[in-house]
This record gives structure tokens, sequence and C-alpha cells, in this order.
């Protein structure tokens, strides 16, 4: 099987600021605050696995008053041109409590030679929040519902000339499509089917040769699909012995990483990086003027 051709340079946001303000997912509840220290530890130790493994990890400085920016999955869409160079479309929250994030994101990456563009943006237009979308298949992915909006799929579709596949989401703990959905390969993928409506969940099983299907409980309690691939290595926060013995057969390694800190907030190991080396050309094929594909109901 050919190996994912991404993932292998990350952005994430040392967690110097974080903390639970609000609730914006089932997770998060203001009573249950995060160690600082201890969240620190972890995120540093998350890090060097992934620098272990060949991975590269730029780090983007936390806003104070952006307590939820250390989940890095969602400042922004990171693409390889096929002429070399990079693009970022930026995340437009749902929730006003994090869209301050983007204007320390946006400079950041556009400093790092990077163009930017929105699909929305200040509240006003489509929502899109990175953390929904994924490369898979030549296809880009895309859940929506409780945060990206069906709108954005469009946007993205004939922004960046590729075909999207549109997933609508509609189970409350599984807000973003990366708590029920982490490409393995370019056959193999867990999934959680229980993340969405009928229709999505037999569109997402018909499109992976190959799945791994976590049931509700694995993806709710141990946040496994919110994982990250490193060629054949899953860095994953837990790993049910179901769930390691076919990874194991089908030659993955298992790195178990502790960022339970950073379950309080709602998420996890793939929350906590953000792959910014998508290739259009090669991970996303191109096509004239953009498609959006979405599941039928009957």
């Amino acid at each position: 099987m050919e190996q994912l051709q991404w993932g292998r340079r990350y952005v994430a946001v040392e967690p110097s600021h974080f903390r639970i303000d609000y609730a914006i997912n089932p997770f998060m509840d203001p009573a249950v605050q995060p160690d600082p220290a201890l969240a620190m530890t972890q995120w540093r130790a998350m890090v060097e696995v992934l620098e272990g493994l060949g991975a590269d990890v730029d780090v983007l400085p936390q806003r104070p008053d952006a307590p939820d920016m250390v989940y890095a999955m969602n400042l922004g869409l990171g693409l390889v041109r096929p002429d070399g160079s990079r693009h970022v479309v930026m995340s437009h929250m749902r929730y006003a409590q994090r869209r301050m994030e983007t204007l320390t994101a946006e400079p950041w990456f556009a400093a790092t030679g990077a163009t930017t563009s929105y699909v929305g943006r200040d509240g006003v237009g489509a929502h899109l929040e990175a953390g929904d979308a994924f490369p898979f298949r030549g296809d880009l992915v895309v859940g929506f519902g409780p945060r990206t909006e069906e709108l954005a799929l469009k946007h993205l579709a004939t922004d960046l000339g590729v075909r999207v596949r549109g997933l609508r989401i509609t189970h409350p703990g599984m807000y973003h499509l990366d708590l029920a959905f982490c490409p393995l390969d370019d056959r193999r993928a867990l999934v959680c089917p229980a993340a969405l409506d009928d229709a999505s969940a037999a569109a997402l099983l018909d499109l992976v040769p190959e799945p791994l299907v976590l049931t509700e409980e694995e993806a709710l309690t141990t946040f496994c699909a919110n994982s990250v691939v490193v060629g054949r290595t899953v860095v994953m926060p837990a790993c049910p012995p179901r769930v390691r013995a076919q990874l194991e057969e089908w030659g993955f390694e298992v790195v178990l990483v502790d960022v339970s800190e950073f379950h309080k907030g709602g998420g996890s190991v793939r929350c906590l990086t953000n792959p910014v080396d998508l290739t259009l050309g090669r991970d996303l094929a191109t096509v004239a003027g953009g498609e959006v594909l979405l599941p039928s109901a009957g």
C-alpha cells in the first residue's frame, strides 16, 4: 500500500494559555480545568515523538485571549501547489470565542511564505473549520453540520479546483470529522460511522476500500480516531486492543502519547497538530472549476 504523502510537516500551538473558559462542545466544563504544567509536559512529549519520527513541527505562539488555540488543526487548511508554493485556507470559526485565533495565525502563515485566503471571516460568510477536511484518494473529504457549513464546500471546491466530498455530521460529540475519520494510507482509514447520518456513513464506507470501523464508544472514550500518521506509524492517544491488532496486522506501528489534559477541551493528538503539506495534484486531484459531491439519501 502507498503511504500517505502528507503528515510530515505540522503546525502546533504551545499551550501557554490553555484553559477552559466556556463550553462549545460536550467535553468542555469550566469547572474542570486542565493542569497547566502537566498539559505543557504532555504537549512537549507529543512534539518530541513526532519529531523523532522525522516530522517537522513549527510552533506558533498562543494568544493569551485564545484558550482553544492549542487545537491548531482548526487554524486553516494548508496546501502545497504543484509549483511548490504554499497556501492556507484560513478557518472561519463557527463560534466567536475562537475567531481571534486567525488574527494571529494568518500573518504568521504569511510570514512563513504562504499565501492565505478565506471562505468567510469575522462572522460573515460560510463557516469552515479545518478539522473537518482531509484528503483521501484524490478528493477533499469534508464534514459539515456542527462547525463547517455546507456552503463552505462549494467555496473550497471552486477556489482550490478540487473535488469535495461532503459528509453530514450529526453526532454532537464528534463535531469535527477528525474525531471520526483518520486516513491511514491510500486504501485504509479509521472510520466511525456513528458520527454521520446514514447516507454519509454509507458514502464514507464506500469511499474507503479497507475501513477499520470504530464503534461510537471507541471513538468517544478513547479519541482514537483523533490520531496522526507519519509513514507507517500511527501516533494515538489510546488504542483499543481490537484496533491495535488490526493496525499491526496491516503493518502499522502504534505509538501512544498521553494528551489527556487536552481531552478536557474536546481534542486529542490530531486536534493539536495541523498538517500543512497536503499536495494539490497528488493528494488532491485538480478538477476544472471544482466539484461538490454530496451523499444521496436514496
